[in-house]
């Protein structure tokens, strides 16, 4: 009887793969011969079922941001505003050996980027995504009453963003504030992956904790 092949487990595991050798020896190393060793297959299994190894890594990624995700609705189930916000920011940071697998898999692929389009392209719309969660949960916070009257513009100037909260969160406070936030999260990351005589995962998450408790 022939044996029954289980397609999708078999590219799953091609991907696990390819993410333990980018993560453990770096972008560059990951090539088909590796990732195939590293799969205990040949390079002919590799070739069915994807294209090239821009597919391969694509696909590494793409299966890495769809688990952060699942992970994170786990995390934010039931939350709003500004709790739900510092669930998504720690999940972002590299506060567990997950996470930090995660994080240098995602910052091995930036540099790879800069000279790929196509790789290029999947890191913006993953991080489009993250920067729309992000805005729209500091929105619903501002909805809430939950930001700190004068936070946004300086000048405690009451409803100047016309919320009605007094908060003075315009919409522009928002888009600068998300932005501002997203940055920590890469800069902490990043700092944390390259300085870890320097910072530890408990500076991280204070640092991350008390920029939020400014708002």
């Amino acid at each position: 009887m022939p044996k029954i092949v289980d397609h999708d487990e078999r590219r799953r595991e091609v991907l696990s793969a390819a993410r333990r050798v980018i993560v453990r020896d770096g972008i560059d190393a990951a090539t088909t011969r590796a990732i195939a060793k590293e799969a205990g297959y040949s390079n002919g299994v590799l070739a069915h079922y994807f294209a090239d190894k821009d597919e391969i890594l694509l696909s590494a990624l793409r299966q890495s941001h769809q688990r952060i995700r699942e992970r994170l609705a786990r995390k934010v189930a039931g939350a709003t505003g500004l709790a739900a916000l510092r669930e998504l920011l720690l999940d972002n940071l590299p506060l567990d050996a997950e996470r930090t697998q995660e994080s240098r898999l995602e910052v091995s692929f930036w540099s790879r980027s800069l000279a790929s389009e196509r790789l290029a392209e999947v890191q913006r719309t993953e991080a489009d995504e993250l920067r729309a969660a992000v805005r729209e949960l500091l929105g619903r916070a501002r909805a809430a009453g939950e930001l700190r009257a004068g936070g946004g513009n300086g000048g405690g100037n009451g409803d100047r963003d016309g919320s009605g909260n007094g908060s003075g969160y315009d919409d522009d406070s928002l888009d600068d504030l998300t932005e501002h936030l997203l940055a920590l999260v890469d800069g902490l990351s990043l700092h944390l992956l390259l300085y870890p005589g320097r910072l530890t995962r408990v500076d991280v998450e204070r640092l991350m904790l008390r920029a939020l408790d400014r708002l």
